[in-house]
């Protein structure tokens, strides 16, 4: 197969040195090319700003902005059979984005922020016979927001993980399918897990496709 990887935070910048962003290390992102790799796939890793080597045998596509993520998912998209949508994407940008540095005046500032393109949820829509699988970080009513969010982003199948995993080596991970029942479950380094996520998707997506 060809795998589509998304991995890392984006950036979203409020003047020209200032943005939001989030801790995303982007290490189960890379963890899952190499594992796809590893397995004899072709993998297009699309990755925000990270500290990371890709792996050998990547193809690398550094993006910054949810935009650019977004514009450069569409392109490859048609070319890959699946995609897996890891990237902890940065779900708020500035309205307008102010010109040179925001100067500090001592007062409160206010900033009015809108909602960023949902790259995984637009690759949904544009999936036909390709399959999906999402990740969802949830801290509240975990399960409830990774169901929601299995339909909303038409995935196959989502990844629920909790916010511990984020800069950690390590992951607890539950595979959550359209019965809306925990189909699989991997713990221990993020490297061990991509390689068991792979297999799943090789055994119960892939092959139905």
């Amino acid at each position: 197969m060809r795998i589509l990887i998304t991995a890392g935070p984006t950036r979203e910048y409020l003047d020209d040195v200032r943005y939001l962003s989030n801790a995303s290390s982007g290490q189960m992102g890379y963890a899952l090319a190499r594992s796809a790799i590893q397995a004899g796939h072709q993998v297009a890793l699309v990755s925000g700003p990270v500290k990371l080597s890709p792996p050998a045998g990547c193809e690398i596509y550094p993006v910054e902005t949810t935009d650019e993520m977004f514009e450069q998912c569409e392109k490859l998209f048609a070319d890959c059979d699946g995609v897996i949508g890891t990237a902890a994407v940065c779900d708020y940008r500035i309205k307008t984005r102010k010109p040179g540095k925001i100067a500090k005046t001592g007062e409160a500032i206010t900033l009015e922020l809108v909602e960023t393109i949902d790259v995984l949820a637009e690759l949904g829509t544009q999936k036909g016979d390709r399959w999906v699988m999402g990740f969802a970080l949830e801290s509240q009513d975990a399960r409830f927001n990774a169901v929601r969010k299995l339909y909303s982003k038409k995935c196959d199948a989502i990844v629920l993980n909790s916010v511990s995993a984020i800069g950690s080596t390590e992951n607890h991970v539950e595979v959550i399918d359209h019965s809306q029942e925990t189909v699989a479950t991997y713990s221990g380094q993020k490297v061990q897990v991509a390689d068991s996520l792979i297999a799943w998707i090789q055994e119960h997506i892939a092959a139905g496709k």
